[in-house]
């Protein structure tokens, strides 16, 4: 397995640490916010398009893992 490319970083320089999309300065709540409002992906990316498709869904699979494996640490 190759090393994952971050797609989510905190930068104290940019917006105070919030993680954003690597290269953009869009917090990956937002993308969040938006999924959990009942909006789609597709329109998160009109509203954001310096995110593009592929890092949205790379960060959600990674926090999809991390929490899995937490769950799995948590046994």
């Amino acid at each position: 397995m190759g090393t994952k490319k971050p797609v989510v970083h905190s930068d104290p320089e940019i917006l105070s640490g919030t993680p954003v999309f690597v290269g953009t300065r869009v917090p990956f709540q937002t993308l969040l916010d938006y999924l959990e409002a009942g909006d789609t992906l597709d329109d998160f990316l009109d509203d954001f398009p310096t995110v593009t498709r592929e890092q949205a869904i790379a960060a959600l699979e990674q926090a999809k893992e991390a929490l899995l494996a937490d769950a799995r640490s948590a046994r």
